[in-house]
Parts: C-alpha cells; sequence; structure tokens
C-alpha cells in the first residue's frame, strides 16, 4: 500500500485547524484545516494569489494567523518563532534559511549542519575544525549538484545554483517536514531534474513529510500523493491527484487563470 492510503492510519506530523490570516480586509487564507502525514507528499495548487505561500508562512512562522491553530505532533506550535518550529522539525526552503553571499559555498552548509548540531556562537571562525560537520556538508553539496562549485563564494553562482544551495542548506538541517514553494523557479531546463529527484528521493523516507507549492501540473502528477487546491484563500479540494485534477471546480478555478499555460492542467 502507497501513497494515501498507506499514511491514512497514522497520526498526522502536521495539522492546522481553521487557520486564518487577514489584511485588513481583505481574508488571504480563510479557515483551512489540513492534516498532513508522515510518509505523504501534498502538493498545493491553485491560481496565482490563491493564498498558496501565505498558508505556508503561517505553517513555518513568517506570519502570525489570525485565528485557527498549527499543530504539530499534537501540540499547539501556533505561537512559536521560526527558529522554534525549526528545531522541532519545520523545514521551509528558500524562506527558512538565508544565505551568506561572501561565503564559499561549502562553509553556507557547513555553517546549516553546525547549527543544527548547537556547537555554539562562533561557527564563522571555528568551521574549518570540524571534519564530521564538513563531511556532512560535502554529501549535501553531491545531493544538489553543486560538489564541483564548493569553493566558489555564493554571489558568484548563478540563480539557479543558488536556490540548490538553498535546498542542499534545508538537508543539512534534517527537518521532519520539507516544504518547498516552487523549488525549480527560475532553473534552467537542465537543472530541474536535480531538484526533483531530490524530492522523490525525501519522499522515499517514510518518516518525513513533504509539502510541495507547484503550479506546473506535470510536475505534480509525477510527485503527489495527495494534492489539496487552495482558491481565494479557501481549501476548495483535498485528495487523490486524479480525481482532484478532474473536478470540474478545479478545472474551472484554473480555466479563469489569465495567463499563458493556465490549460496546463490538462497536459
Amino acid at each position: 500500500m502507497t501513497g494515501v492510503a498507506a499514511t491514512a492510519a497514522q497520526p498526522p506530523m502536521l495539522e492546522t485547524r481553521g487557520l486564518t490570516i487577514r489584511f485588513g480586509g481583505h481574508v488571504a487564507v480563510n479557515a483551512v484545516s489540513c492534516a498532513f502525514r508522515p510518509g505523504e507528499l501534498t502538493c498545493i495548487v491553485g491560481p496565482n494569489g490563491a493564498g498558496k505561500t501565505t498558508y505556508f508562512n503561517l505553517i513555518s512562522g513568517q506570519l502570525p494567523a489570525s485565528a485557527g491553530q498549527i499543530l504539530l505532533d499534537g501540540e499547539d506550535v501556533t505561537h512559536l518563532p521560526v527558529s522554534q518550529r525549526a528545531r522541532r522539525g519545520i523545514g521551509r526552503a528558500f524562506q527558512l534559511t538565508s544565505l551568506f553571499p561572501n561565503l564559499p559555498v561549502l562553509e553556507n552548509v557547513r555553517l546549516a549542519v553546525q547549527a543544527r548540531q548547537q556547537r555554539g556562537i562562533d561557527l564563522l571562525s571555528m568551521w574549518t575544525s570540524h571534519r564530521g560537520a564538513r563531511a556532512q556538508a560535502e554529501a549535501c553539496l553531491e545531493r544538489v549538484a553543486l560538489a564541483g562549485k564548493r569553493h566558489l563564494p555564493v554571489a558568484a553562482l548563478p540563480h539557479g545554483d543558488q536556490r540548490k544551495l538553498e535546498v542542499g542548506i534545508l538537508l543539512a538541517l534534517q527537518p521532519r517536514i520539507f516544504m518547498f514553494d516552487e523549488p525549480t523557479a527560475g532553473m534552467s531546463v537542465d537543472e530541474v531534474p536535480v531538484i526533483l529527484d531530490l524530492i522523490r528521493e525525501i519522499r522515499q523516507d517514510r518518516s518525513k513529510t513533504v509539502l510541495l507549492v507547484e503550479h506546473k501540473m506535470d510536475v505534480v502528477r509525477s510527485l503527489a500523493d495527495r494534492i489539496i487546491v487552495l482558491h481565494n484563500g479557501t481549501l476548495m479540494a483535498d485528495g487523490n491527484p486524479a480525481e482532484v485534477i478532474a473536478s470540474p471546480i478545479v478545472q474551472q478555478a484554473y480555466l479563469g487563470m489569465a495567463e499563458p499555460g493556465a490549460e496546463a492542467i490538462h497536459a
């Protein structure tokens, strides 16, 4: 048994209950309730402005909720800061960490390893003395195909490589919940398979939960165990990928997108 059916009996690792955020009179995320279980990759889709990234920001702590709850292993973490959520296992690619542009690629990842190990506050001056952390950092760079650029300063990397490095840093932090927000955006066609293969690899670890915001339906089809659809901040569909994609209400939401590729849901 695989996919959603394989994980349905497990208690949720992460859950949102009535999660809401208002900006003045605008409700950006409207009472969204979802449970995410270990061993499950959930793709979050919807038109531009649907509330996908805002929902991610609420879960990871970048934004405070106006109402509702966020539960991690059944414990309410709604009011915890980003750092404490990260220590408890919520990992957010591209917004959880910041790159150090003037430091080498390897050192950026090594600092993440050492931060996870809580080696102290003098990480920048002491990084060369920790061989174990260096080995782990090298392994992370291998996984994101950046080992050959380990000694380059981050500022010298093209945008696609910087995004791969951010994934490498996320791997170094070893979260239990991986949150990817359009991870291949800005990458060349040749670079995309590296990240997608890595997400597939993470997905094989049935102790991990993966959340993926994505608008490319071919990527969604290839990765998702489950799809949830947000539209105007409201949860409008949740379930098996084939059934959700075929749903008339989802078709209508996507066909209403006035941008190139809106018909990609049919692809």
